[in-house]
């Protein structure tokens, strides 16, 4: 059997019951202080989360930091009704995809490696797997609040796979999901639990034990004479240490003859990619297929002395201050292209794109509005950029995008180049700012010989791509070109490689060195417009890029 917490969704792009902790802190903060949304807009700050805590910890009503209840206690404090926390959620979990965690369990219970998924997530990312692994809809049996009786009729008769969502599903008619509500969660679910762990072994994943009527059920198994015949083995993300009463747990279920572990891991696809690796015999052709459309990272190890020192600088730099919010704007419109026409005829320096929220922007609001006037705007409001959607290449990450650009463009001396949205050089190659930059590739900008139209400048490629949970701008020293045509394409590919050809390990650092610190400056504030009456993009970037690590055996 397999037990799944929120933290087997992040992958999917779902957020985990400490990233709605700390959402839910934020949100009190600003509701009640009153003070500036932008002051604790990044939420990976520990400086942050410390101002947050510090709130909270002032309201007194509300339990401790890490308290077994605090998840529940600050749900219900920030949405009191049930129908507002079935729209929190039910907003969460929109679009949300099977990770490859997901497939390659369905994977196991195809191969018939795993029977039983207990999970307390609302999602459903497990029968979506299973939908794409099965060929159908009809394999998995799912079992909700709305009908407890069925888990136990169904272990009875063997009817593999089985899933039970022990929170109910999301749509459920009986959500559960603040305090009272956990404690009295179904009994007959949590004694099938209970039940199940007499005949089976039990993997637990991305589940913190934060729930009492959870942890009841596990420690009434361990008491039971049989109890986990093949083991209890509870993966933990390295990084922290778990909840004292999982400690607790554990060794008791040690001190009863069960063999009952901790086991360290990175995240849930890859402690799966590795389970998956070590079993003969599983059809994974489906699988091979699906990773192949997912991107893969895996998070590097902490130096340890004079081990492992970096050995690969990426070309990626952090973003550590990013707009939560954008102007939305609902009228009558098409897409994109239609939007940025009107900007253009309108003549008003605002960014935007059209999303299924209607359009998005960044602008003076009476530049928004002469924009769109025309198209019979009927709601003129603020939009969340959350996380959540920044992970794919969405219309939200590309507006960020064209917004970091423009602000390159006021803030950096740069300019776009040949029409592109992405490429830029220096706006003035003679400015003083651009000596070092021209030091290392000794020229910043030319015509080739019998071409006079196409012209070179030394630049970069931007781009905004999200890894490790973050927003991350990758740039790509590049010679761009103006006045590129069919005829002159290869003359200009042709030049492009013989600039950098040789451009080995000890230049390339130095260039991205001095393109980071530009682009950064003294890691302060960057806009893209400047305006004071809207919604302007702010921007921070870290001056120092990513690197990657080896462990030195």
């Amino acid at each position: 059997m397999w037990f799944l917490g929120a933290g087997a969704s992040a992958s999917a792009g779902l957020p985990t019951a400490m990233d709605m902790i700390w959402e839910f802190k934020q949100k009190l903060f600003v509701s009640q202080s009153r003070g500036p949304t932008d002051a604790v807009a990044n939420l990976s700050q520990l400086n942050v989360r410390a101002r947050l805590q510090a709130h909270i910890d002032s309201l007194e009503h509300l339990p401790p930091s890490e308290a077994p209840d605090e998840y529940a206690a600050l749900f219900e404090s920030v949405y009191p009704a049930e129908s507002d926390r079935r729209a929190f959620l039910d907003a969460k979990l929109a679009g949300a995809k099977p990770s490859y965690g997901h497939m390659a369990l369905a994977t196991l219970m195809r191969g018939r490696r795993t029977r039983l998924v207990w999970t307390t997530n609302f999602d459903t990312l497990i029968a979506d797997a299973c939908a794409k692994i099965f060929d159908t809809t009809s394999a998995l049996t799912t079992v909700a609040l709305d009908a407890p009786d069925l888990a136990e009729r169904a272990i009875a008769d063997k009817r593999w796979p089985v899933e039970i969502k022990l929170h109910g599903d999301f749509r459920s008619r009986r959500l559960k999901n603040t305090d009272d509500e956990l404690r009295h969660q179904d009994a007959q679910l949590r004694q099938a639990l209970v039940n199940s762990c007499e005949r089976y072994g039990l993997v637990v994943i991305g589940y913190s034990g934060r729930d009492n009527s959870i942890m009841d059920a596990l420690e009434e198994a361990v008491e039971r004479p049989s109890a986990f015949p093949a083991g209890l083995f509870w993966l933990h993300r390295e990084g922290g240490a778990p909840l004292q009463r999982v400690g607790r747990l554990l060794a008791h279920a040690v001190e009863k003859g069960v063999e009952a572990f901790f086991v360290s891991f990175d995240n849930f696809d890859e402690i799966l990619r590795d389970l998956i690796r070590l079993i003969d015999g599983l059809e994974t052709k489906t699988l091979g297929d699906f990773a192949m459309e997912r991107r893969r990272w895996s998070r590097v190890p902490n130096r340890q002395g004079r081990r492992g020192w970096p050995i690969v600088r990426l070309n990626a730099i952090p973003v550590i201050g990013v707009p939560n919010t954008c102007r939305r704007v609902v009228c009558q419109i098409g897409g994109t292209s239609e939007v940025r026409e009107m900007v253009e005829k309108a003549g008003v320096e605002v960014l935007a794109v059209r999303s299924q929220f209607g359009v998005l922007a960044f602008g003076a609001d009476s530049d928004v509005r002469t924009a769109f006037e025309a198209c019979d705007i009927t709601e003129f409001d603020l939009h969340a950029l959350e996380a959540r959607r920044l992970w794919r290449d969405s219309t939200e990450r590309g507006l960020l995008c064209d917004a970091l650009i423009k602000a390159f463009e006021r803030n950096r001396s740069l300019r776009l180049v040949g029409g592109h949205r992405r490429h830029l050089a220096p706006a003035n190659p003679r400015d003083a700012v651009w000596k070092p930059l021209k030091k290392l590739v000794h020229t910043l900008d030319g015509t080739i010989g019998g071409h006079p139209d196409l012209r070179w400048h030394e630049g970069i490629v931007a781009r905004l791509d999200w890894a490790h949970d973050q927003l991350w701008l990758l740039i790509e020293p590049r010679t761009v070109f103006e006045g590129v045509t069919d005829e002159n394409k290869a003359v200009a590919a042709n030049f492009s490689r013989e600039r950098t050809v040789r451009r080995y390990n000890r230049e390339l650092n130095q260039i991205i060195e001095f393109w980071t610190r530009h682009l950064a400056g003294d890691e302060n504030e960057i806009r893209a417009l400047n305006v004071g009456d809207g919604v302007d993009a702010v921007f921070r970037l870290s001056s120092l890029t990513g690197y990657s690590w080896r462990i030195l055996s």
